[in-house]
C-alpha cells in the first residue's frame, strides 16, 4: 500500500526559503567578526539554536541502535563542527572569494556520494551540465571580473574539505529522514553532538566571551538571526526538504547561495554590483535550473 509523500513542490518551497536566508548570512557574520571570533560566532549560534529546537520539541529522540546513533553523531560532526570549522579558518587563510567558490561545489560531491550510498540518486549528463554552467556563474560572481591567481594551499585545501563534509552531511540527514524521526527533534540532536565536538576547539583559541559584547543591541540582533533563523529553523527546513526530494536535488539549490549574499551585501553593506557578477548570477541560475529540471527521478522509500 502507498503512503502518501509530502508534495515535492513543499521540499522545493522549503529548500528556496533555507537558501533565501543561508545566503544572507554572510552579511551578519561578516558584521560580528568585528568583535567576535569565528569560533565564538559558530559556538554562539549553534547553542541558541539548539536552545530555540529544545523549547519547540523538548522530547528526546531515542534510537533504536548504536547504527542510528552514530548517524546522528556523524552528521554533527561532519555538517555542524568540521564544516563551519574548516570553512571559518578557510576564509582567514585565502581569498574569501576562493572559500565562496570552492565551497559552492557542494552540490558536486553531493552527487557523487548519493550515486554511490543512496538509492535512486544516481547521477546523470544534464546534472553535471548544470554543474559546469553554476560553477562558471560562481566564478564569475566569486572574481568579480578581478582574476588574479592568489593561491594559499592550505586555505584553498580546507575550504576543499568542507563541501566533502557537508555532501556527507547531506547523505546521512537522507538516511536519518528515512527512520521516520521527528524533524525538530533530529536536527536538535544534530546540534547536541556538534556542540559536543565543538566544544574541545573553544580551549584552543584566546577567546572572550563577555557579556558586554553580547548586550550590545547589533551583536545580539546578529546571533539572534544566526542562531534562530539560520541554525535552528533553516536545518529544520533543510533537513525537511532532503527528506522530501533527496539529498541530490535539495543540494542544488546551494548554487544560488552566491547569487543572494551578493545581492544581500549590495543592498545592506553598499558592496559594487558589477556586470560581471550580474552575468555570473544568470548563468549560475540557468545551471540551477538544467540540473533540477532534468536529474532523475528519487527513490520513493514506500
Amino acid at each position: 500500500m502507498m503512503i502518501q509523500q509530502p508534495a515535492r513542490s513543499t521540499g522545493h518551497m522549503l529548500a528556496i526559503f533555507t537558501i533565501l536566508i543561508w545566503g544572507t548570512t554572510f552579511v551578519s557574520t561578516k558584521l560580528l567578526l568585528f568583535d567576535f571570533h569565528p569560533i565564538e560566532v559558530l559556538f554562539l549560534r549553534f547553542l541558541i539554536g539548539y536552545c530555540i529546537l529544545l523549547l519547540l520539541y523538548p522530547r528526546t529522540v531515542k534510537t533504536r541502535s548504536i547504527k542510528e546513533e552514530l548517524l546522528f553523531a556523524g552528521a554533527g560532526l561532519c555538517g555542524v563542527t568540521l564544516y563551519f570549522l574548516l570553512e571559518n579558518i578557510a576564509l582567514t587563510l585565502t581569498l574569501a572569494a576562493s572559500v565562496g567558490i570552492i565551497v559552492s561545489i557542494a552540490p558536486f560531491f553531493t552527487a557523487l556520494f548519493a550515486h554511490f550510498f543512496l538509492k535512486g540518486e544516481k547521477l546523470s549528463i544534464s546534472f553535471m551540465v548544470g554543474f559546469i554552467v553554476a560553477l562558471i556563474g560562481i566564478i564569475l560572481i566569486g572574481f568579480n571580473g578581478s582574476f588574479v591567481l592568489n593561491l594559499n594551499p592550505l586555505g584553498d585545501f580546507l575550504a576543499f574539505l568542507a563541501p566533502i563534509l557537508w555532501a556527507i552531511y547531506s547523505v546521512l540527514m537522507k538516511k536519518i529522514s528515512e527512520k521516520s524521526y521527528h524533524t525538530i527533534g533530529s536536527t536538535r540532536k544534530v546540534f547536541f553532538y556538534g556542540l559536543v565536538f565543538m566544544l574541545p576547539t573553544l580551549f584552543l583559541f584566546e577567546l572572550d566571551l563577555s557579556l558586554a559584547k553580547l548586550t550590545e543591541p547589533m551583536s545580539l540582533l546578529h546571533l539572534l538571526y544566526l542562531g534562530i533563523g539560520a541554525s535552528a529553523l533553516c536545518f529544520v527546513t533543510w533537513n525537511r526538504a532532503v527528506g522530501i526530494l533527496g539529498a541530490v536535488k535539495t543540494s542544488i539549490y546551494i548554487y544560488l547561495v552566491p547569487v543572494i549574499t551578493v545581492i544581500a551585501s549590495h543592498l545592506v553593506l553598499n558592496e559594487p554590483l558589477s556586470w560581471t557578477m550580474v552575468v555570473g548570477a544568470l548563468l549560475t541560475l540557468v545551471g540551477s535550473f538544467i540540473s533540477e529540471r532534468r536529474t532523475k527521478p528519487q527513490y520513493s522509500n514506500h
